[in-house]
């Protein structure tokens, strides 16, 4: 079973390229964040044209919002509102083999790193707090996807010297989500299979005419698996050519392949 991640950034507007993938990588389910589309307006139809007939959502207007999208059965499980304020950036099923798959988009938290001068970045940590207290009492085989919106590593990068005191890489942001992940021992599949200091970046900003040639990447997307999920994977793809689409989105797809 090959399950996606990405962050499509508008899934109306980039339509064309998230059809051109899905012919392409074939994945079984695909979850997307960043929809910025109501339910009622989501294209529902073009996913069951390539033979994805089960749509799970959770939408919202110009902002925010998840899906998953499915070739095999799953079943509506959570919305959690791990922001506390309504706002769409979770959406959680269950497959037939009792896997649970959580489909999550952390806020990017503003542009200072303070809580104080920027509620922003309190609201991210809060947000994380929120998802670590969840994932202590977590009690059955799961997989956690989507943008974290931080990169933990100093391979996950471009440079960690200019980036530590940058919202998505530092420690106060890194320590959160290292507590997330020993809450319930989850395994980090993107390095599990490609150990740092390996290259994995999934995002570079706009803000570069040639993002391939300055690539200034942050690997700002994951996978984490509990430890019976982890143990069946055999692969993780991060697919930065997509990046060189038409009309791209500035997060690129990531995949993690099963063998349930």
């Amino acid at each position: 079973m090959k399950i996606v991640s990405w962050n499509i950034n508008s899934v109306r507007f980039r339509i064309a390229i998230v059809e051109q993938f899905l012919r392409e990588a074939e994945p079984d389910i695909l979850c997307l964040q960043e929809t910025k589309v109501v339910d009622g307006d989501f294209p529902i139809a073009a996913f069951h044209a390539l033979g994805y007939p089960h749509v799970i959502l959770n939408g919202q207007r110009m902002h925010h919002g998840v899906a998953i999208v499915s070739r095999v059965p799953i079943s509506a499980d959570d919305r959690f509102d791990w922001q506390a304020n309504n706002e769409a950036r979770h959406v959680g099923v269950r497959l037939d083999n009792g896997v649970r798959i959580e489909n999550v988009y952390v806020p990017a938290g503003g542009d200072v790193p303070d809580r104080v001068a920027n509620p922003k970045f309190g609201q991210k940590l809060d947000f994380i707090e929120r998802m670590t207290r969840w994932s202590a009492g977590l009690d059955c085989p799961a997989l956690l996807v989507g943008d974290f919106n931080i990169a933990p590593l100093e391979a996950d990068v471009w440079s960690h010297k200019q980036l530590i005191d940058v919202v998505s890489h530092t420690p106060v942001e890194v320590a959160a989500l290292d507590a997330l992940r020993r809450s319930n021992r989850w395994v980090d599949l993107g390095r599990h299979f490609h150990p740092a200091p390996a290259r994995l970046h999934t995002w570079w900003s706009y803000r570069a005419k040639d993002w391939l040639a300055s690539d200034r990447g942050r690997r700002l997307d994951h996978m984490w698996a509990t430890e019976s999920v982890a143990k069946v994977a055999t692969g993780h793809t991060v697919f930065e050519s997509c990046r060189g689409w038409l009309k791209p989105s500035d997060h690129v797809p990531i995949m993690t392949e099963f063998d349930f």
